[in-house]
């Protein structure tokens, strides 16, 4: 039996706000159904948790942290989920916010949460053999542990560290003016985390961690070179042994479209008519015309890198064939102008919706045709393979994690999605196209598709054991 400490910023169903909480949601319970593994997470106590879950939690203990000057109360509290204990770490002055990232004191907010959550492993009598902390908010808890707590405390140096990079874009990046007052770092620790003349927290974790993962096998090379790695190729590969690429998985209870709640009627690779219920309600919902026509969903951030350049480039003349388009997510605002413009010229075939709601996300999954994914870059990707589980074929760009779980149907033995090599508009509207004009010549061979996708095995059972094999390792 293994004893791991997950520490992230962010969990399903707790606190959410992408593909990382998804992870923590599931791959921990994964672990925890493997050998009889004591598997533990540990999170903030954000207020926007609900109180259906909160009202369940019971208080463990309190303890006060110091954090360079100052000294900051920590409340524990505990709920088991599925047989994973959570942790979660309260202080209203840092985590009773509308946001869970994205505020001007991040790097003091995230520095407190890395310095508690080793701060309580006494009080609650737990020494995890591995401590697998996940992205920059939890990079310092890898740097605490390598820097401080091993080396002043025995209970500390048989800790063993995991660090995972979900998106290298992210890196948390600070002056060195914070280095001990917010930080608390060492002068002697300012080699560890300086790189391009700042603080970079997740160059610290690689050098700290005893392995390093990121979340495909694709990803782990791509991030080798300068194209991929946001500036960090040279440590990655001055630290390459330490590296592997393990694929995501995703939850396969809670994407589930023969039990889900959330959509307008349940169906299954079995019984698909369902499914055609799901696409005229979500017609009717948003205005369009109830009409068996392929339609083609983006769910996405936002952001360059997710590939909506070449749906800006290319939107027009998608629209142009007989197809509807329906876009989710929010982000930068010119390409939100631009979705909302899009759909203010074709009335009758597109809607942007300029938010982002989980429930929303799934009746749009369960109403497509088509999944278009045609990130620039992609680590793993999960929507690819909820949208899989949901009967939109995907249409992806290969690279990253995409290309590790989308195969062409054209290739040999048959694949389950379109796919394309060069990031180009034409290119992946030649996708979109083949993908269309397969669905309005064969609908029956479409359906067949769609009943092949949605049986391909993207749960976690796979991927639990690399990470037992990786644990083992060390």
């Amino acid at each position: 039996m293994k004893k791991i400490l997950y520490v992230a910023g962010e969990a399903l169903p707790f606190a959410s706000s992408g593909g990382l909480g998804d992870v923590i949601g599931s791959l921990p319970q994964a672990l925890a159904s493997e050998e009889g593994n004591d598997i533990r997470v540990m999170m903030p106590l954000y207020s926007k948790i609900e109180s259906k879950y909160r009202k369940k939690f019971e208080f463990v203990c309190e303890k006060y942290i110091n954090l360079s000057w100052r000294r900051q109360y920590c409340g524990v509290y505990k709920y088991n989920h599925k047989g994973v204990t959570f942790y979660y770490l309260d202080n209203e002055y840092y985590f009773k916010r509308d946001k869970l990232y994205g505020e001007y004191d991040d790097a003091e907010r995230f520095a407190f949460f890395c310095r508690a959550c080793l701060e309580i492993l006494p009080e609650l009598d737990f020494f995890p053999d591995i401590l697998h902390a996940h992205d920059w908010h939890a990079a310092l808890s890898v740097i605490y542990l390598k820097r401080c707590y091993a080396v002043l405390d025995e209970r500390y140096k048989d800790i063993k560290s995991v660090f995972t990079i979900h998106n290298i874009q992210y890196q948390g990046q600070y002056d060195f003016s914070i280095l001990g007052d917010v930080f608390g770092l060492m002068d002697s620790d300012r080699e560890i985390v300086e790189y391009g003349n700042c603080i970079n927290l997740l160059k610290g974790a690689i050098v700290c961690a005893d392995k390093v993962s990121t979340v495909s096998p694709t990803y782990a090379k791509e991030i080798l070179s300068p194209k991929f790695s946001h500036g960090l190729d040279n440590v990655l590969n001055m630290f390459s042994y330490k590296l592997s690429g393990i694929l995501n998985g995703i939850d396969r209870d809670y994407y589930n479209p023969s039990k889900d709640k959330e959509i307008f009627a349940n169906f299954s690779s079995r019984n698909m008519s369902g499914k055609e219920v799901c696409k005229s309600e979500l017609q009717k919902m948003l205005g369009l015309p109830q009409r068996d026509v392929p339609m083609i969903a983006v769910i996405s951030r936002r952001v360059s890198h997710n590939g909506l350049d070449l749906v800006m480039l290319a939107g027009d003349d998608i629209l142009k064939d007989d197809v509807q388009l329906v876009v989710l997510g929010q982000g930068d605002n010119s390409y939100e102008q631009y979705f909302v413009k899009l759909a203010e010229r074709y009335p009758d075939k597109c809607r942007a919706l300029i938010t982002y709601n989980r429930d929303l996300s799934k009746q749009i999954y369960s109403a497509a045709d088509v999944f278009l994914m045609p990130s620039k870059s992609e680590p793993c990707g999960l929507a690819q393979m909820i949208s899989s589980r949901y009967g939109a074929v995907p249409v992806i760009h290969e690279t990253g994690g995409l290309y590790d779980s989308i195969k062409d149907i054209g290739c040999e033995g048959g694949g389950n999605g379109f796919t394309f090599a060069a990031y180009s508009a034409y290119d992946m509207l030649n996708s979109v196209k083949r993908a269309c004009a397969f669905y309005n010549s064969d609908r029956e061979g479409y359906r067949k598709l769609q009943k092949k996708v949605m049986l391909v095995d993207f749960s976690w059972k796979q991927s639990a054991k690399s990470y037992i094999d990786l644990y083992n390792q060390l």
